[in-house]
């Protein structure tokens, strides 16, 4: 039978895609060993998981014990304070899986509760919590996206040909997976190079994608792109951010903010654009995970700078060889094995003849 705490996740992960930069909450009440009531965080700005419960409860709550995913907030947002509302249900044990590392919660909502005499469990289920709010965890703590990185490359680790040609390694299967990566995100990320070589819309293309695009990030340190491309054609359709040097002149980006695009100035390390000071910038948009689409030497600067949470890495059946061939990550590399950056795998896939892998940080 599954446990309350697991339903309650289960419930919690219906609000993907529709609370960020809110976690993804689910609550459940039980008296008498019965569920009375359910719910969780639907929509950014409504009612939270707490809150749903109470409304679908199905009898008086006074003396139940209530199962929720995630600390009760303590302070008044976009919605009263669900400690509060705890409190003056008469329900008297509560079971959080996490404490909400929020800095305006953090503890003070499940304070609050002990207070009033009610009754705290802890730690049910927690890793499975932040398994499922891995991109609120990274948002708050680090201030700063969640950053999955996506590489298409052949077996022997090439991602395009020494003229630039990559399209196409992978086939379709592969390329509706990162669609459906593409769906979950809030922006897209890629270089001037790729920008330049490939012209892409960076839009999702699903059957039932619903109109939603993230937004779309270029890096163009000296704003060097010619207009017409795609991205910046139809940025009054789709979001979509210039990142560019600090001290590029406006007259050089002032074409771009003509067409709609959104300009953003970001400070330089060694020459190019400084991606940590760039994620904190994004942070601030609510930008709250980035799909990093990198060629050779953004997928260096990103594992240089460890700010790769997971790593998507979509392999075809094809051997393109040469030594000019572009590997998956250039740069100058790390100076030694014992440097290099250690990955924890996750996740294999097969897409008929693809392979897709997926590596997520080695914690530290």
């Amino acid at each position: 039978m599954e446990s309350y705490m697991k339903r309650a996740l289960t419930l919690a992960q219906q609000g993907q895609g529709h609370v960020h930069p809110n976690p993804m909450v689910g609550a459940v009440i039980v008296k008498e060993g019965r569920v009375i009531g359910e719910g969780y965080h639907e929509v950014f700005g409504g009612p939270h998981a707490e809150i749903q419960a109470f409304a679908r409860a199905q009898e008086d709550l006074q003396g139940a014990t209530m199962y929720v995913t995630l600390e009760p907030c303590s302070h008044h947002g976009k919605t009263p304070p669900c400690a509060d509302a705890i409190i003056d249900k008469g329900i008297k044990e509560v079971h959080v899986a996490s404490v909400d590392p929020n800095p305006l919660v953090a503890g003070q909502g499940i304070q609050r509760l002990r207070e009033a005499g009610i009754t705290v469990v802890l730690g049910e289920e927690d890793e499975a919590q932040w398994a499922l709010n891995k991109v609120f965890k990274t948002y708050i703590t680090h201030k700063r996206p969640y950053v999955t990185l996506k590489t298409a490359m052949t077996t022997d680790g090439k991602i395009a040909h020494a003229s630039g040609q990559s399209q196409w390694i992978t086939n379709d299967a592969s390329r509706g997976s990162v669609h459906r990566t593409r769906a979950q995100v809030r922006g897209i990320l890629i270089g001037r190079q790729t920008a330049q070589h490939d012209d892409p819309s960076l839009t999702v293309r699903l059957k039932d994608d619903h109109g939603h695009h993230p937004t779309r990030i270029v890096l163009d340190t000296h704003a060097t792109l010619p207009t017409s491309l795609k991205l910046f054609q139809t940025a009054r359709e789709v979001p979509t951010l210039l990142a560019v040097s600090e001290h590029t002149p406006s007259t050089r980006y002032a074409p771009f903010q003509a067409l709609g695009v959104q300009v953003i100035l970001v400070p330089e390390r060694e020459g190019h654009i400084d991606v940590k000071e760039l994620l904190a910038l994004l942070a601030v948009q609510g930008l709250d995970h980035i799909l990093v689409e990198a060629g050779s030497a953004l997928a260096w600067s990103f594992f240089q700078a460890n700010l790769v949470d997971e790593y998507h890495l979509y392999i075809g059946p094809k051997v393109l060889g040469g030594a000019a061939s572009l590997t998956a990550v250039g740069g100058a590399g790390f100076p030694s094995l014992e440097h290099a950056r250690q990955l924890k795998l996750s996740t294999i896939q097969r897409f008929e003849d693809d392979v897709f892998i997926v590596y997520t940080r080695q914690e530290e």
